[in-house]
């Protein structure tokens, strides 16, 4: 056995050796203690909401009666966790589980059900990813890939881990929309059928659902590919697996489809409203605001307590550059949600274009508490600039450039205008190499969007004696946007040795053209 094979053995022994799945039964590696998977899941499931469309408020009792089927099914699982059941603001079909058992299923796909059965199979389905770790097996085969170094290191301090897992809310949506295996969505599918049993739930119900969107699949529903099918592909092998397990439990039990309709009657009344939202959505991206506009009023009409249509006619007056109305329109959706990032966003853009800075901010600031953006984190840089900030507006830049939306990128040049003459080693990239005589070669790129100029280099290498020496360079004329120089630096011949004992270096001056 090799030395890193040794190691590798010590350190996994170490870590963890093997546990027992609480679900399945089976053996499994364990790198991820249970305090760091419920940690991680509590930490995450704020943000995740927020990314989807924020809690669905309109009908409280709703919300209720969702949580109260899944802590039902809760009651009866094989793990105990800290389950939460939330209703997602929004109309794609979708359900997700987060590591410690924080589950939510959209708008969206509780109008496609038909009973509380159906209902209480989606949930089973979503507390056995949670209960079986799932989500977390994943996360440590990815732990395994990049290496030992990477778990000893989060195993000794989880806090560690939870920022290197999600990193924040971009993170967040991995974690909700990472594709399980097809063993882990059978075991979801059988052991949720298990669930519902013993909860006393038609467990015919759950052969049924999935027989359904084998056909919708099929058919190639574009909202229901975009949701619970992106993560949960249905399949014929797993409809033809779930027949043979109903073998196992006696027919009937509780299906509820009249207690279901009555409980989803005001979200089916107010179906056309939101789709007349998202219709008005799809005309903001196209640049049409009038059209959002009279969407959002015909949304308005038929359900005026929901704050995202508020919205969507304050984001329609914004567009069409009336934010006194627009700032109006997002007080009436505030008034209505008051924990939805977005509101928050868009009154603070309004505001600043109003001439009301502190107001701006501390809508912007709000939002960001809610989920970090772009959009509002750049806004946050430039007004912090103009106050002449320049620290602390880096700092709202750095976090908005780790987007790779037109925010982000903005931002991303905000931040290498103030910070590339102080650390050009951050944003311009020097790769160094040999020639076929063995001569050190330069490579210098510019992948910021600024043209550079006065760059100057240092490189450290080892000579023939096996002594360190240090060099600098200076490199003529433009280094232009996206691009990249090869030159010769003159060093060498260099042996295989001097390579090996280190050959460094770094950008160490650099000035932007403006």
């Amino acid at each position: 056995m090799t030395r890193y094979l040794i190691v590798v053995t010590i350190v996994l022994a170490v870590l963890s050796g093997c546990a027992v799945n609480p679900v399945t039964g089976k053996k499994e590696l364990r790198l991820v203690p249970e305090s760091t998977e419920i940690n991680l899941g509590a930490e995450q499931y704020a943000p995740s909401r927020q990314m989807q469309g924020g809690d669905y408020t309109v009908d409280p009792a709703l919300s209720a009666y969702v949580a109260g089927v899944g802590k039902r099914l809760a009651a009866v699982s094989d793990r105990g966790l800290p389950y939460e059941f939330t209703v997602i603001n929004d109309s794609t079909p979708n359900a997700w589980a987060l590591p410690g058992g924080k589950i939510a299923i959209n708008r969206g796909l509780l109008v496609e059900l038909k009973s509380e059965a159906e209902l209480a199979a989606v949930l089973g389905h979503e507390i056995v990813h949670a209960a079986a770790r799932h989500s977390t097996q994943g996360m440590e085969r990815g732990m395994l890939l990049q290496g030992v170094m990477l778990a000893t290191q989060i195993a000794s301090a989880n806090s560690e881990f939870a920022n290197l897992a999600v990193g924040g809310a971009a993170a967040a949506s991995q974690l909700i929309t990472q594709k399980y295996s097809r063993d882990a969505e059978r075991e979801a599918d059988y052991y949720g059928m298990k669930y519902m049993y013993k909860a006393g739930y038609d467990t015919q119900a759950a052969v049924e659902l999935q027989e359904t969107f084998v056909r919708l699949s099929e058919g190639r529903n574009p909202d229901w590919l975009s949701g619970l099918f992106s993560s949960h592909p249905p399949s014929m092998e797993r409809v033809r697996a779930n027949r043979e397990a109903l073998k196992e439990f006696p027919p009937g039990g509780d299906r509820g489809t009249e207690r279901y309709r009555q409980k989803i009657a005001g979200l089916l009344k107010s179906r056309e409203a939101y789709s007349a939202h998202d219709q008005g959505r799809e005309a903001l991206k196209k640049k049409q605001p009038a059209q959002a506009l009279a969407l959002a009023e015909k949304a308005l009409a038929i359900e005026p307590r929901e704050g995202l249509f508020h919205a969507l006619r304050g984001d329609a007056q914004y567009a069409q550059g009336r934010y006194r109305e627009a700032e109006a329109s997002y007080n009436d959706a505030l008034a209505r949600n008051s924990d939805y990032f977005h509101f928050y966003a868009k009154r603070g853009l309004a505001r600043e274009k109003l001439g009301r800075p502190d107001a701006a901010r501390a809508d912007l600031e709000k939002s960001v508490k809610l989920l970090p953006t772009a959009t509002a984190l750049n806004f946050l840089g430039e007004m912090t600039l103009a106050q002449g900030d320049r620290n602390k507006a880096k700092q709202y830049f750095a976090a908005a450039a780790g987007s790779n939306s037109p925010e982000g990128k903005s931002a991303a040049g905000s931040l290498a205008r103030l910070d590339l003459a102080d650390n050009p080693q951050k944003y311009l990239k020097l790769r160094l190499g040999r020639d076929a005589a063995g001569y050190l070669i330069a490579e210098i790129s510019n992948p910021t969007g600024l043209p550079v100029t006065a760059i100057r280099y240092q490189v450290q290498y080892a000579d023939a004696g096996g002594r360190r020496r240090q060099a600098t360079f200076d490199l003529s004329g433009t280094l232009a946007p996206g691009r990249g120089v090869r030159v010769k630096t003159g060093i060498g011949p260099l042996s295989d040795r001097a390579v090996q004992q280190g050959v460094r270096g770094a950008v160490i001056r650099a000035k932007i053209i403006e």
